[in-house]
Order: structure tokens, then sequence, then C-alpha cells
């Protein structure tokens, strides 16, 4: 065989090698690739568009676990974030689909924080929340599950959060209702933009900061195929 072949083929192999090994640290530490798969986060993001997450923009982990080794940021009211959906083997057994995947949506609460809705509007710590990023597009408001001069309840979260979907009003009661809850230390209250169409806290509980992959920062590419490039939303920043 060829001498100056080999020694070719080595420099390639060598090359790809380090290029493999970049990559991984770069997804490990550093950016994180993401599409967005539905319309839950509407019309802030938008279906097929794709995202550069910041993976170390709350801190430095220990690569493939959850592990936290370095603190940087901590995770602030408003961020949109992308995370491990909590999966749960009972609660989610007709949903063996989400187990292992990532979720985006945008935190409402932090930890210490009382989260209320009532007929859609989301109360954190007494005061309404609201921004332009939020949409409704279903008018009609479900029948609250409980009298208007009820007086204040607790609810056991464990409980209460049981990851149904909207398919029975009971359900789609929850999405327009919430009692007051406390969100528990190192747990965060996350919601889609589009409340109507978001299957998020309000259904399934509270995201660990153990499960946070990143925070979301900017679209590197949106389409809905080869003949639809969305060339205004490149490189627009996620707020």
């Amino acid at each position: 065989m060829n001498p100056r072949w080999l020694k070719t083929l080595k420099e390639y192999i060598e090359a790809l090698l380090v290029a493999v090994v970049l990559a991984l640290i770069i997804r490990a530490f550093v950016v994180q690739a993401f599409k967005i798969p539905t319309g839950s986060m509407l019309q802030t993001l938008q279906i097929g568009d794709q995202l550069l997450v910041s993976k170390f923009h709350y801190g430095i982990k220990l690569p493939f676990t959850d592990k936290l080794l370095i603190s940087v940021n901590e995770p602030e009211r408003g961020d949109v974030i992308v995370f491990e959906y909590p999966f749960n083997d009972k609660l989610d057994a007709n949903r063996p689909q989400l187990k292992d995947v990532d979720f985006v949506k945008r935190i409402v609460g932090l930890p210490g924080d009382t989260v209320e809705i009532r007929a859609k509007e989301v109360f954190v710590n007494g005061e309404m929340v609201t921004g332009p990023y939020v949409q409704h597009v279903i008018d009609e408001v479900e029948e609250s599950p409980l009298p208007a001069d009820h007086p204040p309840i607790t609810v056991d979260p464990a409980a209460y959060f049981d990851h149904c979907e909207d398919s029975t009003s009971v359900c789609r009661s929850k999405r327009d209702w919430m009692p007051k809850i406390t969100v528990p230390e190192g747990k965060y209250f996350v919601m889609g933009d589009n409340r109507d169409e978001s299957f998020d806290s309000r259904f399934w509980g509270f995201v660990g900061r153990e499960t946070i992959r990143g925070k979301a920062m900017i679209i590197y590419w949106s389409w809905t195929g080869p003949t639809n490039i969305r060339w205004e939303r490149l490189g627009q920043m996620i707020k």
C-alpha cells in the first residue's frame, strides 16, 4: 500500500476524530440545537424554527448527566428554557413518546413564588402576569371548578398535577383556572406563550433545576420546507 496514501488517510481520520471530539464538547458545554415541533410557543416561536440553546448560561454540568458542577446564572422569570419533560411512568403511560424528550417553555414562577390562574389570567405573588408574547386563541373560558366566593384552598401538587390533557372539561378547567400553589425550592413553573394550546406546568407540575438544558437564545434557521424559508426570522434573539 502506498505510504503517501496511508499518511493522507491517517490525517483525514485524525481530523475527523478531532472534529467529533470538539462537537461533543461544544454540545456538552456550550450550545445545543433545538427544533420547534409544535405551536405551544406561538407567536414567539414558530413551528419549524431552529434554535441555539446556551448550555452554559445557567452553569456547567457534568457531561451526559444532570449534575451541576458550576452554577453561573439562576433562571429568571420570562426566560425561555429548554428542559427535559418530567415524564411519569404511571401518569404518562399513554404517552411513551414523551420519555427523554426536551420541551421549550417560558418561566412564569420561581422557587417560593405563588402562582394562581383565574379565568386564564396568571397571577404570580398576587400580581397579574402579562406581556406582548401571551397569546389566546380560544375565547371561551371554562367554568371554574370552585364557587366564585370560595375561601382560599390548599392543594397537594402531587395529586393536583395529574398530567391530563384537555380532552375533557375537567382537564380544560385546569387550563383556565388553578388554585394558588407555591413553587417548591429548586423547581420552576413554566407555560407556553400560546396559553390555550400548551401542555405545560398547569397539567404536569414543576420543572426541576437539574433538568434544565439551557436558555433559548437565537433562531439560526426557520422554515416549513425547502420552498418556504422564513428569512426574516433568521438571527432573531428570543425574548
